[in-house]
């Protein structure tokens, strides 16, 4: 019987070769490209710039980029439906999951305050409840992360989006920023629960995102996040291209922030992301439909 590393060398001999027969033919000839792909004329030229995007993000990528035929379920299946401001009450809870529940949303996302509300709320949908964790500043000892996540998760989250130490990484201390994620991480995959770790792209350098992405990938986390939504900037797309770049395919990238609409979103996906907080899921999900939006946003950030 072969062993694990043989047939591990022989899968990533295969993935280079099929990357190798796609950059190989985006480089070609134009017929041959338009051919590729099915497109013509303006399309076809835009084509291999948005394709050497998608290669370079990763083959899995591929499936999740929406054009414009995408339906609205699509798009939910991307967007965490979500309410963080101080002052949502149990009926804006509700309000949220019934959206959830309608439009099939990739998740709810609530203060850990509001968790139980919204499991009981989500029972029998089959949506999961996203909470976050030390939010939003991150300044929060890591123990105390890791307990906020723990009790989160029993509570019923299923997701959990937490703050790195945003002051740390901008003293150059990598190893308690990893350190204070792999904490929250580890109680995450204890339970099987989603990390996402959100590194506040409107505080940091370049240098600082690609820093923060990489103590998120080393510390096993599954997702990078851009933003709190309650800082000076959201989700941008050079914020989300750059994110991608740095944790390759391994890792997930969720814009939050400053997503107004499905312009917005597609915009974001096509840079990267695999994921979508937004407190305007249900105007997406509405002009991914056809249907004009009432411009109501339940109360998000």
């Amino acid at each position: 019987m072969p062993d694990h590393s043989s047939r591990n060398g022989e899968l990533e001999l295969l993935i280079d070769q099929i990357t190798d027969a796609i950059v190989a033919r985006l480089n070609g000839e134009g017929a041959d490209q338009a051919a590729l792909c099915g497109c013509t004329s303006e399309c076809f030229n835009r084509c291999p710039e948005r394709m050497h995007r998608i290669v370079d993000a990763g083959a899995a990528r591929i499936g999740l980029v929406l054009g414009e035929t995408s339906s609205a379920k699509d798009w939910a299946g991307l967007i965490d439906h979500t309410l963080l401001k101080p002052e949502a009450t149990d009926e804006d809870i509700k309000r949220l999951c019934e959206e959830a529940a309608r439009y099939r949303f990739a998740s709810v996302c609530v203060n850990p305050t509001w968790v139980r509300a919204a499991a009981c709320n989500l029972q029998g949908t089959g949506i999961p409840v996203c909470t976050v964790i030390g939010f939003p500043l991150g300044a929060t000892l890591s123990d105390v992360k890791a307990y906020e996540a723990r009790r989160s998760i029993l509570e019923g989250a299923r997701e959990v989006d937490m703050v790195i130490n945003v002051g740390a990484l901008k003293s150059g201390d990598d190893c308690l920023v990893e350190y204070d994620i792999h904490s929250v991480v580890e109680v995450a995959h204890e339970y099987d629960a989603t990390c996402k770790v959100i590194i506040e792209t409107a505080l940091l350098t370049d240098d600082e995102k690609v820093r923060a992405c990489l103590a998120a990938k080393n510390a096993g986390a599954d997702f990078v996040k851009t933003s709190t939504g309650f800082s000076k900037g959201g989700a941008t797309v050079a914020d989300i291209a750059l994110m991608r770049r740095t944790v390759g395919s391994e890792l997930g990238v969720k814009a939050s922030g400053g997503v107004k609409g499905l312009d917005d979103a597609r915009a974001l996906v096509e840079a990267g992301a695999t994921r979508i907080g937004a407190s305007v899921g249900v105007k997406i999900a509405q002009e991914a439909a056809g249907v004009k939006s009432n411009g109501r946003a339940t109360q998000g950030y």
